[in-house]
């Protein structure tokens, strides 16, 4: 079965046969999953009445467990955000009742973001919903198969993934 790379390499291959052009058969293939995958998750949000950056900060409380709270220096870490950003979006979920700030009892000065029942609720929602869209995505795929390309793909992203700093 061709794709859209297989013609995409093919025409460079003709018209500069002096490249390599083989990491585009890999890494266009992950870039255009990439938006696929980024259109899906917009369906999936959508349909909670989220943002992308919305089930982002969401589930990073929700992952974080009972009782689903982190410091804003903590979801910095996870969603790889400016603290600015990080302080308007806390702002914006409040405002939806989606999370409560409160004290940090271990930092006087400190705050923590908790998720409200609402905030959770909806975090497990879109999950579900985004779970459903990449099990489509995947449906060609055997279970093996799934395993395989996630380790592959695992020993690309974790040298990025593990910078220091």
């Amino acid at each position: 079965m061709e794709d859209e790379v297989d013609r995409l390499v093919a025409s460079w291959r003709r018209e500069r046969p002096d490249l390599d052009v083989e990491p585009l058969e890999v890494l266009s293939r992950v870039s255009r999953l990439a938006r696929h995958l980024d259109r899906a998750r917009r369906l999936a949000f959508s349909e909670h009445s989220l943002e992308p950056w919305e089930f982002d900060v969401l589930t990073a409380l929700r992952r974080a467990g009972s009782p689903y709270q982190l410091s804003p220096g903590q979801l910095l870490t996870q969603t790889l955000v400016t603290s600015g950003t990080m302080t308007n979006r806390i702002d914006r979920l409040a405002k939806k009742g989606l999370v409560e700030r409160l004290p940090d009892p271990s930092d006087r000065r400190g705050v923590l973001v908790r998720l409200t029942e609402e905030g959770k609720d909806r975090a497990d929602r879109s999950l579900a919903g985004l779970l459903d869209q990449e099990r489509a995505i995947l449906g060609e795929l055997s279970s093996a198969q799934r395993a395989e390309l996630a380790s592959l793909l695992r020993q690309l992203t974790a040298p990025f993934d593990n910078i220091p700093g």
